[in-house]
């Protein structure tokens, strides 16, 4: 049987500490094709996806999360976003990045840099968007997060976020936990925590071993975890022709143009899906009016 990518919601500790824990090695997968990116630019855009995507989970209805992550590093900009009902996207500035410790792990710090911020913006629906921004710790993605919720959110969190790629950039094994201490949370339970936390193998590891997000669960929680919800995960790019448009009316009436002339029309590409999507000189014709 195919394993699937998903994630689960989950209480521990007498409802002390709630627990989000994912496997997204297929989706990442799926990312790193769509850039054919190196190894190292593969785990952090797929640690980056997989946050980003436990993050969604905690949205509701039509809610929505971005995350941008720019440390000034040969990675350049990190872009990925999702929604509530498990479905993610993002990609790299610079794929062709790739750089290994002597252990021969890769070293993700070095490829995204720490001379910059992480910023996660909200769309609850409301007038304005809620974003919280916080300086990058170590340019590894988990502890930037962990730093991003008790700083920007006032959230004790942990996470943990991990990538096995092959050699030939293949994804073998992806996935995370974010684990978020209630305000009920007793020292005991802190203890337990913390010492379990010292001891847990690292996410790809047990990922490519073949433990499911429920396994992972009761690694953190113990026997005592409550499996609230399970939500299955894709990677998804919801963009369209049309939605090329207002970029190209921005460029202005000179601008369309010049496209119309010289080079009779003109080619949109998605970042995220790489797309292509052709407007004819009619096309931009009609865009034009409506251009300044």
């Amino acid at each position: 049987m195919k394993k699937r990518d998903y994630l689960i919601k989950a209480l521990a500790y007498n409802n002390e500490i709630r627990i989000y824990t994912s496997r997204t090695t297929d989706l990442v997968n799926e990312a790193t094709k769509i850039s054919s990116a190196y190894p190292t630019a593969a785990a952090a855009l797929g640690r980056t996806l997989t946050a980003t995507v436990m993050m969604g989970s905690m949205l509701k209805g039509q809610e929505t999360v971005t995350v941008r992550i720019n440390g000034g590093g040969p990675i350049g900009l990190i872009l990925a976003d999702a929604n509530a009902y498990g479905k993610v996207r993002g990609y790299v500035a610079n794929p062709r990045v790739h750089f290994q410790y002597n252990n021969g792990k890769l070293n993700v710090g070095m490829a995204v840099g720490i001379e910059g911020d992480l910023y996660v913006t909200k769309d609850l629906g409301l007038k304005e968007y809620f974003t919280g921004q916080v300086p990058l710790q170590t340019g590894e993605i988990g502890d930037d997060f962990t730093y991003y919720f008790a700083q920007s959110e006032q959230t004790p969190s942990a996470v943990g976020l991990g990538v096995l790629v092959s050699p030939e950039n293949e994804v073998l094994a992806s996935g995370g936990f974010i684990i978020q201490v209630l305000p009920n949370a007793s020292e005991e339970t802190l203890v337990k925590l913390e010492k379990v936390l010292r001891n847990i193998k690292p996410v790809s590891d047990m990922i490519g071993e073949g433990y499911t997000p429920e396994d992972i669960a009761k690694i953190l929680g113990g026997d005592d975890v409550n499996v609230l919800e399970t939500v299955d995960l894709e990677f998804h790019c919801p963009c369209d022709k049309e939605k090329f448009e207002p970029g190209l009316i921005s460029l202005g009436k000179e601008e369309l143009q010049d496209m119309i002339e010289v080079d009779n029309g003109a080619e949109a590409v998605c970042h995220f899906c790489m797309r292509r999507y052709q407007f004819t000189s009619e096309e931009l014709e009609q865009l034009k009016t409506l251009a300044k």
